[in-house]
C-alpha cells in the first residue's frame, strides 16, 4: 500500500526551484513583506528577532476555518493566510502539508483531484471541528502587535513584491525596462520620504505663538 505521506505535492507557485523570486533586491524587500527569512522566495518559517512564526496549532486552525469556507488547493491555503495576515505570517508548504495529512488520517479533511492537483474539502466531522473552534481566526493574532500604519505598509510591500514577480515573468524587454525606471524611482521617494523632518505634535501652535 502506497504511504500516502508522500502524496501531497508543495510548492506549486513559487517558481523555479532554488531562484529567489525577486532577484538580487528580494532579500531586504522580501523580509520587510513577509518576514524575517522570507526574502528570497517569500514564504518559509521567520528568522530572527521579531519573526512570527505559527505554531502547529494555529496551522491547524486555520486550516480548517479556510476549508470551512469553501475547498482549496494547499497553495491556495496559504496565500489566504498570508493575505489575510497581511504579509505578517506566510506558512511555508512544510508546514501546510504535514497538517493536511494529519487532518486527513483524523478524517477532517479529504482530497480530490483536480486538474492535477490536490483539493482539499473538509469531512462532517472536519465541519463539526471547525464550528467547534472559537475566538479570532488565528491570522489576526499576528497583527495584534503591529501599529496599523506598519501593517499598512507590510500589506502594500507584498502586492508590490507580487507585482513585480510578474512582470519579471510575463512582461516584455520593455515592459521589465520601464519597471525598473518605476522601482528605482519610488526607492527614491521612499529615502526622501525618511530624511523629511515631521513636527511634534503641538510644534506649529509654539512656533506660532
Amino acid at each position: 500500500m502506497r504511504n500516502r505521506r508522500h502524496s501531497f505535492p508543495g510548492g506549486h507557485d513559487h517558481g523555479e526551484r532554488g531562484r529567489p523570486a525577486f532577484g538580487p533586491w528580494g532579500r531586504e524587500f522580501g523580509e520587510f513583506a513577509f518576514g524575517p527569512g522570507r526574502g528570497r522566495h517569500g514564504h518559509g518559517p521567520g528568522r530572527g528577532p521579531g519573526s512570527r512564526r505559527g505554531r502547529r496549532g494555529d496551522v491547524r486552525a486555520a486550516i480548517l476555518a479556510l476549508l470551512a469556507e469553501q475547498p482549496r488547493h494547499g497553495y491556495e491555503i496559504i496565500r489566504e493566510i498570508g493575505e489575510r495576515s497581511g504579509g505578517l505570517w506566510k506558512p511555508s508548504p512544510g508546514s501546510i502539508y504535514p497538517t493536511l495529512q494529519m487532518l486527513a488520517d483524523e478524517g477532517l479533511v479529504v482530497s480530490r483531484d483536480e486538474s492535477g492537483k490536490k483539493l482539499f474539502e473538509l469531512t462532517e466531522d472536519g465541519r463539526t471541528a471547525a464550528e467547534q473552534q472559537t475566538g479570532t481566526p488565528p491570522w489576526e493574532h499576528f497583527a495584534d502587535d503591529v501599529a496599523p500604519a506598519e501593517a499598512e505598509l507590510r500589506k502594500s510591500a507584498a502586492t508590490l513584491a507580487a507585482a513585480v514577480v510578474q512582470v519579471m515573468r510575463a512582461g516584455s524587454t520593455g515592459q521589465q525596462a520601464r519597471s525598473v525606471d518605476v522601482l528605482n524611482e519610488a526607492r527614491r521617494s521612499l529615502y526622501s520620504i525618511l530624511g523629511e523632518v515631521e513636527d511634534e505634535p503641538g510644534a506649529s501652535g509654539e512656533a506660532a505663538e
